[in-house]
Parts: structure tokens; sequence; C-alpha cells
């Protein structure tokens, strides 16, 4: 098995699939770190869980993914056609199951300025909507989770 222990999935050749790690390090207090491609992204809990809030919490770096995924979609959309992206923002607004406090829907709002093409405001939808993490979310992945003994 590959490093990271994480394979093809079967009837999936290698050259079929892009194995990809992502180290993932325990730190003080409630921080955890991830580290890929030269990166290294922190989190922590708010101090209502525990943690100093000194980062964003795993959960809202899901969520944020959400919208910044998206805003790269509308800003290339953009950019491929020479249109200005001053004053172009995404609001994204998520709704909970107040039992659950899972998410149930999330919006992400196109705010486009004064002067924005008008036969250009359905494209940019459709461009948002290309997002990679939106379609992930409609065909999620297999997780699986097992151990490993280290000899660290």
């Amino acid at each position: 098995m590959p490093r990271g222990g994480i394979g093809p999935r079967p009837g999936i050749t290698r050259q079929e699939s892009a194995i990809v790690d992502l180290n993932v390090t325990l730190g003080e207090g409630k921080k955890v770190s991830a580290s890929f491609r030269g990166f290294t992204v922190v989190t922590d809990q708010p101090e209502s869980a525990g943690g100093e809030n000194s980062a964003p919490a795993p959960f809202e770096l899901f969520l944020a993914s959400i919208g910044t995924c998206a805003g790269f979609y509308v800003l290339s959309f953009c950019q491929q056609r020479n249109i200005p992206t001053d004053g172009i923002r995404l609001i994204q607004r998520e709704e909970r199951d107040r039992e659950t406090h899972l998410v149930t829907r999330i919006t992400l709002e196109i705010q486009l300025p004064e002067g924005f093409p008008e036969h250009y405001k359905a494209p940019v939808i459709r461009a948002a909507d290309q997002c990679a993490v939106k379609r992930h979310l409609h065909n999620p992945p297999a997780i699986e989770i097992f151990t490993t003994i280290t000899g660290i």
C-alpha cells in the first residue's frame, strides 16, 4: 500500500487515481494542523469548545472552501472575458437544523456591481456552480479510517 495507507479504489487503476497525502498533526490545546503541498493550515476550536479561538475551526474551513471555490470560478469567468471584478463579492449563508445543528442548506449570493453585463448574469451563476467542492458534496468520496502502529 502506498505512503499514507490509501491506494486506488478497487476497479480503478493507479493511473486513473491521484493519491495525495495530507499530514495531520496534533498540537497544543485544541490545535490541529494539516500540511500539504508546502502549506500548513492550523485549526483551533472556539473558547466555548475549549480552544483558544486562535484559528478557524476545521468545519469553518470546510464551509469557507465552498465559498472560496465558487469565488475562484466567478473570478476566472470574469478574467476570461475581461470583466472588471471590482465590486463583485460572494455572500455565503448556512441554515442549520435546530436539533442536530447540521447544515441543511447553503446559499451563495453573487453580488454584482452596477453595470455588470446583463447577458453574463446567468453564465456567472453557472460558472460558480462548477465549484469542485460543491461537485464533491454531490458525489461524495468514500472515507476510510484505520490505525497503524509507527515507530516514532
